[in-house]
């Protein structure tokens, strides 16, 4: 394609390999930090590309030309579909780009959590509360890690079948860890804002471990942290917080992994989700040379040391193949500087996914 389109872009700036794309197709792309990106912004812009930190609504949108939306994420929570409907602004998200992500950071809070308690994982009971792409992925990551595991997934077992799912009460009573990857809904038959409640909470096995990597508002952050005060819960790993960045410094305190929403922040899923975008943008105005688009390169890893499970060559031998990523060095750098979540966030070092990790070949 040669004719540069009439249109312009304001694409959040933490968009990572976007810079240089889209500038030989588009009369101008403005690159503007997330959470700043205001109405003005977008007063003669047609397309904007963003991530969760913008809130996408009448407030920003109203009275602009934007006709389109991508968000390079996941989750669209920040996305008010139903005024996206009314003022006819098409949107797009990034279905299961950083799944492969998601699943190695939940392997390596269960790595460390077995050796801080000299747990062996094979036949341990792992509950997944939302089997989509991230959910599927780290299922079959735990089966590899000889685990039992247990499906919660209400959606897909109305639509499936109820034979490889089981009830939220049996998973919560059974599991051993229960981890969560499930969208945040307000309202309908399965809402997921304060999922896990105080009630959730009280019928937990004593013994267990709580795994949030979905979004902050499914867990009610107090409950949990009264249920960590009182010893009822074994401990909690908690990627994502109520009142981001703004978080508790009482429950950080109280988890045994706690890390600043990156669970999703390998290199790898950066790409894919900016691909996603791009892929579908091109498809959106018929940009033939950006169908199969992808960042030609991607950088090297920086590998954490394997030294803290040289004792135990059965969880070793996982660290090296998930990658070399140990989530410590991310508990450690928030617990240093609360303060610093966002930025921690927005200068996040370079984390490949490994190759070989446990649940690859779902």
């Amino acid at each position: 394609m040669s004719k540069t389109l009439p249109y312009k872009i304001v694409a959040d700036d933490r968009i990572p390999f976007l810079r240089g794309v889209l500038e030989p197709y588009f009369r101008e792309v403005v690159y503007l930090p997330g959470g700043a990106i205001s109405q003005s912004d977008l007063s003669d812009a047609a397309v904007l590309l963003t991530r969760t930190r913008t809130r996408c609504d009448a407030a920003l949108l109203s009275g602009t030309p934007v006709r389109l939306i991508l968000t390079a994420t996941i989750g669209f929570d920040h996305l008010d579909l139903t005024y996206l409907k009314k003022a006819h602004i098409d949107w797009c998200n990034a279905p299961g780009c950083n799944a492969g992500s998601v699943r190695q950071y939940v392997v390596s809070a269960l790595l460390r959590l077995a050796l801080r308690y000299d747990l062996s994982l094979a036949g341990k009971v792992l509950g997944v509360v939302g089997v989509g792409h991230v959910g599927t992925l780290v299922a079959a990551a735990g089966r590899a890690l000889g685990m039992t595991v247990l499906l919660n997934d209400p959606p897909r077992a109305q639509r499936e079948g109820n034979e490889h799912f089981v009830t939220l009460e049996e998973i919560r009573e059974q599991a051993d860890f229960l981890t969560f990857h499930v969208p945040l809904t307000e309202d309908g038959p399965w809402r997921t804002r304060h999922l896990v409640d105080e009630a959730f909470l009280g019928k937990m096995r004593r013994t267990a471990f709580l795994l949030n990597t979905s979004r902050g508002e499914v867990c009610d952050n107090a409950a949990l942290l009264a249920a960590l005060a009182q010893r009822s819960l074994a401990g909690a790993v908690l990627d994502v917080w109520e009142g981001e960045p703004a978080i508790s410094r009482e429950l950080l305190r109280r988890v045994e992994i706690g890390t600043p929403h990156i669970a999703g922040y390998s290199a790898d899923g950066k790409a894919n989700g900016t691909a996603q975008c791009v892929r579908k943008l091109a498809s959106y105005f018929g940009i033939d040379d950006l169908l199969t688009w992808y960042p030609q390169t991607l950088p090297d890893p920086v590998p954490d040391s394997a030294e803290p499970f040289s004792g135990r060559s059965d969880l070793r031998e996982i660290f090296l193949n998930n990658g070399a990523y140990d989530v410590v060095r991310d508990d450690g750098t928030l617990r240093e500087h609360p303060e610093a979540f966002e930025a921690i966030r927005n200068h996040y070092p370079v984390r490949r996914e490994g190759q070989e990790a446990p649940g690859t070949e779902a």
